[in-house]
C-alpha cells in the first residue's frame, strides 16, 4: 500500500498534520512537493529524515495537540539544524480532519506529477511480479499489471496498480499507456516470447516504450533472439530489447533480490532520461 493510501486510511481514524516542502534554495534532502503526515499514532511518508524531519515532527505534533503555531517555517539547513545540505528549506503544515471532504482533490495534491512517476507495465502474476508490485506500492508508480490466468492476482491492492486477466496476454500491448516500462515475466516462456514479438511490433509503428525488459538468463535471450530472427525482426530491433533484467552487480534468485535489481534499473532508466532530477 502506498503512502497516499496510507494516509487516507489513517483519516479514518484519527486527524493528521501534513508537512509538505513548500520551496527548497540551494542543496536539501527532498525535492518541493516531497511530503510526509504526522498522526498520534505515527508517521507516513518522508521530507528527507535527519535533524529537519525531527524538528517538523515535533512541531507538526504540537499542532495536533492544539497548540498556535506558525503554519509555515524555514529551516537553514546548516546554521539552524547542522545538516551539510547547506541549503534553506520552506515547510507547509496543515492539519487534516478525520474523513477528508474530497479525497480525490487530497490524492490530486499528495500525488507526484506523472513525469515523475515510475509507468509500468508488468506481465506475469507469480512470485517476481508480486515482489516487484510490493516495492512498487511503496514508490511513486503508476502500475498496469497483466496475466492470462484468472484470480492470479492478490487483492487489496494500492489505488495505483491496475490488475487485468488477458487472455492472449500479448493482446494488452496494444493498449499500454505510451511510455510505458515493460517487464516481462509471465509463467510461460510461450506466452513471454509472443510479449515480446508484441512489443517489438509496437516499437516499429510507435517507438514509445522507453524500456522492454524480459527475465531470464543470457542462454534463454539466445534461444528467443534466433526465434524472433525467424519472424522476421532485426538485429537493431532486437538490440532494444534487455534481457536478463536488473541492475548489474545485483546477484541473486530470490524474487525480493530480483525485484530490487529490476527497479533500481527502472529508476536509473528515468533519472538517465531526466538529468534534471539529479539536482
Amino acid at each position: 500500500m502506498g503512502p497516499v493510501e496510507r494516509l487516507l486510511q489513517a483519516l479514518q481514524r484519527e486527524p493528521a498534520t501534513l508537512v509538505s516542502v513548500a520551496q527548497v534554495q540551494g542543496s536539501g534532502p527532498r525535492e518541493e512537493g516531497a511530503w510526509m503526515a504526522v498522526t498520534a499514532a505515527g508517521l507516513i511518508g518522508s521530507i528527507g529524515g535527519g535533524h529537519l524531519e525531527f524538528e517538523a515532527i515535533a512541531h507538526a505534533k504540537a499542532l495536533l495537540q492544539g497548540q498556535q503555531l506558525a503554519l509555515q517555517r524555514r529551516f537553514p539547513l546548516g546554521p539552524a539544524l547542522g545538516q551539510c545540505c547547506g541549503g534553506v528549506v520552506d515547510l507547509a503544515f496543515e492539519l487534516l480532519a478525520v474523513g477528508p471532504a474530497d479525497e480525490a482533490a487530497l490524492r490530486r495534491r499528495l500525488n507526484l506529477p506523472s513525469e515523475q512517476l515510475l509507468r509500468v507495465a508488468l506481465f506475469g502474476g507469480g512470485h517476481v511480479g508480486r515482489a516487484i508490485v510490493d516495492l512498487l506500492g511503496r514508490l511513486p508508480s503508476q502500475v498496469f499489471w497483466v496475466d492470462s490466468r484468472d484470480e492470479v492476482f492478490p487483492t487489496g491492492l494500492p489505488g495505483h496498480v491496475q490488475a487485468e486477466h488477458v487472455d492472449p496476454v500479448q493482446a494488452a500491448v496494444r493498449d499500454l499507456a505510451p511510455g510505458s516500462s515493460v517487464l516481462i515475466m509471465s509463467f510461460s516462456h510461450a506466452e513471454d516470447l509472443d510479449i515480446v514479438a508484441a512489443c517489438l511490433l509496437r516499437q516499429r509503428v510507435r517507438a514509445d516504450l522507453p524500456f522492454i525488459g524480459l527475465i531470464g538468463s543470457k542462454s534463454k535471450w539466445a534461444s528467443f533472439r534466433q526465434r524472433l530472427l525467424v519472424r522476421g525482426f532485426s538485429e537493431q530491433e532486437l538490440a532494444g530489447i534487455t534481457c536478463p533484467i536488473g541492475l548489474p552487480g545485483i546477484s541473486g534468485k530470490q524474487p525480493e533480490v530480483i525485484a530490487i535489481a529490476a527497479v533500481a534499473q527502472l529508476l536509473q532508466l528515468g533519472q538517465a532520461q531526466d538529468p534534471a532530477r539529479e539536482s
